[in-house]
């Protein structure tokens, strides 16, 4: 009798190919050796496979099928909202079934939409109708599964990955004003280098960015995607919080920076260089791309969450850039000025990257603003500065002579601005070409640059100063020595450093002339009335000898005098000291030892009161700082 074979129709053919198919690519995706991007991949193929089966089921059975297929994946669902466990924590595999499941849902969705069946009852729309509550469940609890490896695997880098030094760390703690009263330390000088690219670093863990990105493609493609932004939004704008936590960035409104005191807000001038250029080269270029990496596949959007996470931060860090830029600013805070004018320069090719797109404009619009406000406040402080000099009076005469705080302070403050040369060159090109009093001696391009000129002008206005602080000295020749002894140090200042570029050849041999012209002011002014006495020329032979131990007296009254004042006056200046003291004694001790040689026997010993020797010592003694008197000791043989 013939066997009778079972009739397996075409339909019952396809599922039994098509579970087939699955189990296996299930199997592959399973495996520890695949990679993640080949595990996507197949259970993307076994979601579509997923898909044709059930429309296979659907042609051959009708809605019961899908109602089926719905029970299970509602089953699944709410097992997993029940747990309280992350899937990830679990195990990679399951949050990849999990994300299986949400496929198979959205899956169902598409065939119960589409199915027609006539006389239903309206079951489909109920199934319809409980297949978007279990879709609703599975993107509460995707919500939460990527809120909690957004925190659990966030990371950061330490501040110290990158650091900025300012060409000058200057911290006065007296005003321009007071350097009358109090010396002005010298300014040490800090010189570094600041790092020009941008540095990349992963503020996610890299094991966790490809089951991210797989979230982001369920919630999207479900029309879930405003939430998924406010989850991503929300955790990452937590996580830049907590880095300014790392940075020391206090939020300070624009009222609280105005009215810190200049030592608190120099510390925070400090902090926000520093911070700028961390958050902007390092942490928002990384967000970016981060931003990029998880939702690029989904146009604008990445641009839009990673503006939403850093624009509040940004507008941060310019509010109290604009705050600084507001305040009033004495003469030596220019310099943490120009240090965040420097880095705010050196940022904008990197802030125009980051925001350069429409959602972006308005952060890039008002950087660019308080970089022209800076600009603007450090125009206006060091135009000031030269108005300040011209303004700085005195009442009593600066003791011994000495150089002066103030052209102290003045030389320093520019030799210090010399770093700072590209920059000034930049903000002050207008009002250079405006002035018709443009200095233009010099040949080399640097002396005629802006900044050499308004250096040259401040440091006229330091020598119209001094001369009227030299007239406080009743002794015309201290006048000469305080002369003397500043535009020396004006001249040691620019010759021994960059401001040589600046000031030029020409001013250098100037200056030198005038406080050597000054030397020997000093020299006619002191001496030549005490060596006039030792001049018998136009003496008669038979001048007596009175005459003559008169002359010697006085002299030696004259020198006494002269040693006790100028020991106590001050030349600093080891070299000026030493040349001045050869050239009066070169003047001195030969007129003496000439004039006691021709009349040594017309002279009587009490009235030749030093050698030569003792002369030449005694010189030694002046410009030391140290008042001394003479005591006659000397007796001929």
């Amino acid at each position: 009798m013939e066997e009778h074979k079972p009739v397996i129709s075409t339909c019952e053919q396809d599922q039994h190919v098509v579970a087939a198919a699955q189990h296996i690519l299930k199997a592959l995706a399973a495996s520890k050796n695949v990679s993640s991007d080949l595990r996507k991949t197949l259970l993307d193929v076994e979601s579509q496979l997923s898909a044709i089966s059930i429309v296979n089921e659907r042609k051959g059975r009708g809605i019961k099928p899908l109602e089926n297929r719905l029970k299970c994946v509602e089953d699944k669902v709410t097992r997993w909202v029940a747990n309280p466990s992350m899937t990830w924590d679990s195990s990679p595999n399951q949050s990849s079934n999990y994300l299986r499941v949400v496929g198979e849902i959205q899956t169902l969705i598409q065939s119960l939409e589409s199915f027609s069946v006539v006389n239903d009852n309206g079951r489909q729309k109920e199934l319809l109708e409980r297949a978007y509550a279990v879709l609703q469940d599975a993107m509460s609890r995707l919500e939460r599964e990527l809120d909690h490896i957004l925190v659990e695997h966030k990371q950061y880098f330490e501040p110290e990955y990158m650091s900025f030094d300012s060409k000058m760390d200057m911290a006065y703690d007296e005003s321009f004003r007071a350097v009358e009263d109090e010396q002005v330390n010298e300014v040490s000088r800090s010189t570094g280098s600041s790092q020009s690219e941008a540095n990349i670093v992963d503020l996610m863990n890299p094991a966790v960015l490809e089951y991210l990105k797989s979230i982001a493609n369920v919630m999207f493609d479900s029309k879930y995607h405003q939430e998924f932004c406010q989850v991503f939004i929300s955790s990452r704008r937590d996580a830049l919080a907590e880095y300014f936590v790392i940075l020391k960035m206090e939020k300070l409104s624009i009222e609280d920076v105005l009215k810190l005191e200049w030592q608190y807000l120099n510390h925070e001038m400090k902090k926000w260089i520093r911070a700028m250029k961390i958050i902007v080269q390092v942490y928002l270029v990384s967000e970016k791309r981060l931003c990029k990496h998880i939702l690029g596949d989904f146009g604008s959007f990445y641009q839009c969450c990673f503006s939403e996470i850093s624009q509040s931060f940004m507008l941060l860090l310019l509010n109290f850039g604009e705050a600084v830029a507001m305040g009033t600013h004495s003469p030596e805070r220019i310099f943490r000025l120009l240090d965040m004018h420097e880095v705010l320069e050196h940022l904008s090719v990197d802030v125009d990257k980051l925001f350069f797109e429409e959602v972006g404009a308005f952060v890039r619009g008002e950087f660019h603003k308080l970089l022209t406000s800076i600009g603007d406040t450090i125009k206006s402080t060091f135009l000031a500065f030269r108005n300040a000099i011209a303004t700085n009076h005195s009442k009593t005469p600066f003791p011994q002579g000495g150089v002066h705080h103030v052209t102290k302070y003045v030389m320093n403050y520019i030799m210090t601005l010399g770093e700072y040369g590209d920059t000034l060159n930049l903000l002050l090109v207008e009002e250079y070409s405006n002035d018709p009093a443009v200095y233009k001696q010099e040949t080399s391009a640097l002396s005629l640059c802006p900044v050499a000129f308004y250096f040259r002008s401040i440091t006229t206005a330091l020598e119209s100063n001094l001369s009227n602080k030299s007239k406080l000295y009743k002794d015309v020749a201290l006048q000469h020595i305080f002369m003397m002894n500043n535009i020396r140090y004006m001249v040691q200042k620019v010759k021994c450093s960059d401001l040589s570029h600046y000031f030029g050849d020409c001013w250098l041999r100037q200056h030198t002339a005038e406080y050597q012209r000054d030397a020997r002011c000093y020299e006619r002014v002191t001496w030549g009335p005490i060596l006039s006495m030792l001049k018998d020329d136009n003496l008669p032979n038979c001048v007596s000898h009175r005459t003559l131990e008169k002359s010697c007296k006085k002299f030696c009254n004259a020198f006494r005098e002269v040693y006790r004042t100028q020991s106590g006056w001050c030349i600093q200046d080891s070299q000026l000291r030493e040349d001045l003291q050869i050239s009066v004694s070169l003047k001195v001790v030969l007129a003496y030892g000439s004039y006691t040689g021709r009349n040594s026997s017309n002279i009587a010993d009490k009235y030749i009161k030093y050698t030569v020797e003792d002369l030449q010592s005694y010189i030694l003694d002046l410009f030391q700082g140290s008042s001394k008197s003479l005591h006659y000791t000397h007796q001929r043989n």
